[in-house]
């Protein structure tokens, strides 16, 4: 997906998802322009299309605020369209991309206008490695899927994640002590979903801290400001 979008033009793609990420920041705090998905990532541009998936559902995360009609109307669904169309998961494709797709189709379901039979059948998605990985291996496919931390989004998977919050707090310890920021973060965000995370942790200064040491990376900003407006966590 990454080489196809980088041909499409001489912007990198990580380029253009930071400035998405930092657009979706700004609307979940309340701040800057309304919202409009479509304003940030324009139709029949490659790497919008690209940028949409690499950031799945939080692409949609500032209109399950308050669940209104989306500011970019059709022109939202537009862009969303062409982002699945143009990067289905193949049958050979990993876990976490077919979970990733999955959000993002719940998320059109659920945000935007038009209704659930506008849109593609989400895709069945394995869940065994939720129970069968071990800690360090569970806590990076976890972090890679932290826009399904969304709320509403996902249930079953946040529900089996749930029996695992011991290891995925232990993720998040290794994952900070690694300054692997951006895993903590996504980590922090499923621990600010989901229940009983151990007293123990420091979840909220640990949120905070993770935010601070990491130098301004809108994606670790997106994780940490979600936890705090969805969730109350993260000061």
């Amino acid at each position: 997906m990454t080489e196809q979008a980088q041909e499409a033009g001489s912007v990198p793609l990580s380029a253009v998802v930071a400035d998405a990420a930092n657009g979706v920041v700004l609307a979940l705090r309340g701040e800057g322009d309304p919202y409009a998905l479509s304003s940030l990532l324009r139709q029949g541009d490659a790497l919008a299309s690209a940028a949409i998936r690499v950031l799945g559902a939080d692409a949609l995360a500032p209109y399950a605020l308050d669940h209104r009609a989306a500011p970019g109307g059709e022109n939202d669904e537009v862009v969303v369209r062409e982002a699945l169309a143009a990067y289905p998961p193949g049958p050979d494709a990993s876990e976490v991309s077919v979970w990733s797709y999955r959000g993002l189709v719940e998320a059109s379901r659920a945000f935007l206008p038009g209704g659930a039979d506008r849109w593609p059948q989400a895709p069945q998605a394995a869940s065994a490695w939720v129970t069968d990985d071990p800690w360090p291996k569970l806590s990076h496919r976890a972090s890679q899927l932290a826009a399904l931390a969304l709320p509403g989004l996902a249930q079953g998977l946040a529900d089996r994640l749930a029996s695992r919050t011991d290891d995925l707090a232990r993720g998040f310890v290794r994952a900070v002590r690694r300054r692997d920021w951006l895993q903590a973060a996504g980590l922090g965000r499923w621990l600010a979903r989901l229940p009983d995370a151990p007293p123990t942790l420091g979840l909220d200064t640990g949120l905070v801290f993770v935010r601070q040491m990491s130098d301004g990376d809108p994606r670790v900003a997106l994780h940490v400001v979600a936890a705090r407006q969805f969730y109350g966590r993260g000061g």
